[in-house]
């Protein structure tokens, strides 16, 4: 156990794992456990959620599981009630809920497109609407939302869904960033790149075309400046930093984890 976030509750919706390994969500889960935070981990999938609380529980950390589907304004305010009423406080948000659709804008129906913006943009903004004044009467908190180089730049794939919906990601937060400054929350973003977590093995092949998942991974791989995707410790760790003390001085930042990717781009 660590103490970079030691005494702290840290709400994170899409703390499960759509497959075994390492999410982005449950990496940030167990490591916010091992840095000394109580963790309230919420996921669609409840047995998802409740693997990483095994995992955090076995480690000798504290962690609540929870369902929930962020699209949803009454289960998102179950959560965070649930989360208050079990641990009185909630120090760190992080929203870590995302959808794709990697299709061309031709094939794309309006109710895909409805469905991306339901979870990517407005499940953010319900779990931080619920949040923020309970973080207002404790005098403070932190939100890290995990969004996307995609919401930058163009990701080698056709996703306009995805890519619009992390781009609202990111004005949401440096809006929300600004409007409760004086509050003492902070709000950020984290930007991972072409990362490899079992999501990207499960639904990523068809914005490659006719390819199978290991030549997937190798066009990813060799799209990396460092010949390599990253992995979900990469983004936990950058989400880490900005839920700790160390980065009480930052807010409304984007933080680019890509491995250089995004510099090869202008």
């Amino acid at each position: 156990m660590g103490q970079r976030v030691k005494g702290k509750v840290a709400l994170v919706a899409g703390a499960g794992s759509i497959a075994p390994g390492w999410s982005n969500g449950k990496a940030a889960a167990v490591l916010y456990a091992r840095e000394g935070a109580k963790v309230f981990a919420a996921d669609i999938r409840l047995a998802a959620a409740r693997e990483t609380k095994e995992i955090i529980d076995g480690e000798g950390g504290e962690c609540t599981a929870c369902h929930v589907d962020v699209s949803d304004a009454e289960q998102v305010r179950v959560m965070v009630e649930t989360c208050i009423d079990t641990y009185g406080r909630i120090d760190i948000l992080h929203n870590n809920v995302a959808i794709n659709d990697p299709v061309g804008l031709a094939e794309m129906t309006e109710e895909d497109w409805d469905r991306v913006m339901a979870v990517n943009v407005k499940g953010i903004f319900l779990a931080c609407k619920s949040c923020i004044p309970h973080m207002e009467r404790q005098g403070g908190g932190v939100i890290v939302n995990i969004s996307s180089t995609a919401s930058i730049r163009y990701g080698g794939y056709p996703s306009a869904s995805y890519n619009a919906s992390k781009g609202a990601v990111n004005q949401f937060t440096q809006n929300i960033a600004i409007q409760y400054a004086e509050k003492g929350i902070r709000a950020n973003c984290v930007l991972p790149g072409l990362m490899h977590t079992p999501r990207i093995d499960q639904s990523m092949t068809g914005g490659y075309g006719d390819v199978d998942v290991e030549e997937m991974i190798r066009l990813r791989n060799e799209a990396c400046p460092m010949k390599k995707m990253g992995d979900a410790w990469d983004v936990a760790y950058a989400a880490l930093f900005l839920a700790s003390d160390e980065a009480r001085y930052i807010t409304g930042a984007n933080l680019v984890v890509d491995g250089g990717l995004t510099c090869k781009f202008s």
